[in-house]
């Protein structure tokens, strides 16, 4: 009797994995499967709502109207010249960006234990899906941003760019991989400790006043006590904002060092994700 000894398997599922793996080749090979999960994302949230993806446009723009109200007309904070709607709708359509890469990652386990309990996939697409599909929410906000700025613009308002807005896909990177890691993170530790995930809207509520999104980081290095004003600066969140609206108004500050240490820790914080995600889906079905 004949032994096969050479045969090329497609796939290799196997408890031992490297510290980092992220096979590129494998997701490509899922890539109809991660498309759908994109679909699925962007279709499902608003399905059977009566405005859908109008949605999309009215959070930020409500947002910025009680920012404005409160921050800027209540609380005098100074946006350096810029109008104050303008400034609130920058920092907001950055952070709703990182914030809903963070929230949706960080129930990837808990929420989807019915579908990785029963077949395989590379489990990091569902991850991906996520980061992708707030891509298009994060687009449609962006486009209403470009529009407010063009009716600011044309009125007068004293508005730019500078040329820092080359910068632009790698902040946007920046706030996918921060986003990704943490959400990571969080969805292996939510497999065993539960109250993470009720802990996460509360928390991510909190870190978006401490990330400079209503108010400018010069406000805070003026207004809070240092320990929490060097907290804001030195918060990655509060770089990916300021730098976010440096870029498209002009207005804030921006450091080289600021900006690569952003970059730092931004993949740091992906990689370690990464490999503690690969770690928990091997025996998360256990706990979960």
């Amino acid at each position: 009797m004949s032994t096969l000894k050479d045969d090329n398997w497609l796939y290799t599922i196997s408890a031992k994995r490297k510290l980092i793996d992220f096979n590129f080749q494998e997701i490509w090979r899922y890539r109809d499967l991660l498309v759908l999960f994109v679909k699925r994302d962007v279709v499902t949230v608003y399905k059977q709502t009566v405005l859908g993806p109008l949605w999309y446009v009215i959070q930020p723009l409500f947002t910025s109207v009680i920012f404005t109200l409160v921050f800027n007309n209540l609380g005098n904070i100074s946006t350096g010249g810029v109008p104050p709607f303008l400034f609130n709708l920058a920092g907001i359509t950055a952070w709703n960006y990182f914030k809903e890469c963070l929230t949706k990652t960080s129930s990837t386990f808990t929420a989807n234990k019915g579908v990785f309990g029963k077949v395989y996939f590379p489990r990091v697409i569902m991850p991906l899906s996520i980061t992708i599909s707030n891509l298009l929410k994060f687009a449609i906000q962006l486009a209403i941003f470009i529009g407010f700025y063009i009716f600011f613009h044309l009125n007068g308002a004293d508005v730019s760019c500078n040329v820092k807005l080359i910068l632009f896909p790698i902040y946007i990177t920046m706030m996918a991989l921060l986003g990704l890691g943490l959400g990571m993170i969080i969805s292996s530790m939510t497999t065993k400790y539960r109250d993470l995930s009720i802990l996460v809207g509360f928390a991510v509520q909190l870190l978006m006043y401490l990330s400079a999104v209503p108010y400018p980081v010069s406000e805070a290095r003026a207004k809070f006590p240092e320990s929490v004003a060097l907290f804001v600066e030195f918060n990655p969140v509060t770089q990916i904002v300021e730098g976010f609206r440096y870029m498209l108004l002009n207005t804030g500050t921006f450091t080289w060092f600021g900006f690569f240490y952003t970059l730092i820790v931004c993949v740091t914080l992906f990689l370690i994700g990464l490999v503690i995600f690969n770690r928990t889906e091997k025996s998360f079905i256990d706990t979960v």
